[in-house]
């Protein structure tokens, strides 16, 4: 059945010109979904790092520690206040060229490879606003439920972890869908330093093939249908948390 439908693309480059080979061609068509899975494992550990990074921070900001506080400061003011890609090259050949070892044919190799240095970039980006997020969902949490926690014997950690956080997660879940969506897109980015995800790959598609508009827009499509996944699971985990008649002061 597959082979009738790569064929019909076939066709339709033969009768009107729109050259799409990630479906006709096999050479092509395992290029691009092998981008599209790479992506697709950026996105879910990017999504995944910058989330618990968040709650670690958003813990790390109440800690009695002056220096631990003023060290997640910065990390936030930092991060928020460059670009993405500047922090990527930072990484990747800053960090990336003191990172090396020699093998055993004698030559000098990353021990860290591209794709691990965007996944610790991109999550270190978005996780900074996701501290961010967290900590105004922890601010919008009632004192007297936190002192209530603290008169059963809970502990900050626990009381944290048992009644703050869950409380903040749903406060923040609107604004930590924003960020989240901004991250998905933001992984882009990563081709810069040659990951092989979508972009980088249809960019050496349609440098063969040179069907550079057919392959903008399958991207178009793709990145559409995965933020609409995201912001419709999203939105459906948003309101399975609601706790009727809950409103935060």
């Amino acid at each position: 059945m597959m082979d009738a439908v790569w064929e019909w693309f076939r066709v339709l480059h033969a009768t009107t010109g729109i050259k799409l080979t990630i479906f006709y061609d096999a050479f092509d068509r395992a290029r691009f979904f092998n981008g599209f899975f790479t992506s697709l494992r950026l996105m879910a550990l990017c999504l995944l790092c910058s989330v618990v990074i968040g709650i670690i921070g958003a813990w790390l900001q109440g800690a009695r520690s002056r220096l631990v506080r003023a060290t997640t400061q910065a990390y936030i003011q930092f991060v928020r206040n460059t670009p993405p890609l500047v922090q990527l090259y930072f990484f990747y050949f800053a960090l990336g060229a003191y990172l090396r070892h020699t093998n055993a044919a004698g030559l000098e190799v990353p021990i860290v490879s591209n794709f691990v240095w965007a996944v610790i970039c991109l999550s270190l980006y978005a996780g900074a606003f996701n501290v961010e997020i967290f900590r105004a969902g922890i601010e919008a949490v009632p004192r007297e439920t936190l002192e209530a926690a603290e008169a059963l014997g809970y502990s900050r950690l626990k009381a944290y972890l048992h009644v703050v956080l869950p409380l903040a997660l749903r406060i923040s879940l609107p604004a930590l869908n924003n960020n989240l969506v901004n991250l998905v897109k933001t992984t882009t980015i990563a081709y810069a330093i040659a990951v092989p995800e979508m972009l980088y790959v249809a960019n050496q598609i349609w440098s063969d093939e040179l069907n550079v508009a057919e392959m903008m827009n399958v991207l178009l499509v793709v990145y559409v249908s995965l933020v609409g996944i995201l912001v419709y699971a999203m939105g459906r985990w948003e309101r399975s948390m609601r706790i009727p008649g809950y409103t935060p002061t």
